[in-house]
């Protein structure tokens, strides 16, 4: 997913609902999210299915990353001579 380009995919809702199908073409081919605002403020952010899929992998893979380094902490680990790589 590209950075946020402020001046550029930030819309209203209103104006989300008026150019909805160009602006979701848009959002998949520059993979950049859009902060959609309703009454001035921050309401949602639309990414493209693909950048969605991305981005709840990393957090998976991080979630298990810092599973493993509590397991450190906490002396839950194996060392090496311990395992078995035979079948």
């Amino acid at each position: 997913m590209k950075p946020l380009n402020v001046s550029r995919n930030i819309i209203s809702l209103s104006d989300f609902k008026n150019k909805a199908a160009r602006t979701i073409h848009e959002i998949q081919r520059s993979h950049r999210p859009l902060v959609i605002t309703q009454n001035g403020k921050a309401a949602a952010v639309l990414i493209s299915p693909l950048d969605f899929d991305l981005l709840t992998e990393k957090i998976r893979f991080v979630e298990v990353v810092q599973g493993g380094l509590v397991d450190v902490k906490n002396n839950r680990i194996l060392a090496d001579e311990n395992l078995n790589t035979e079948p």
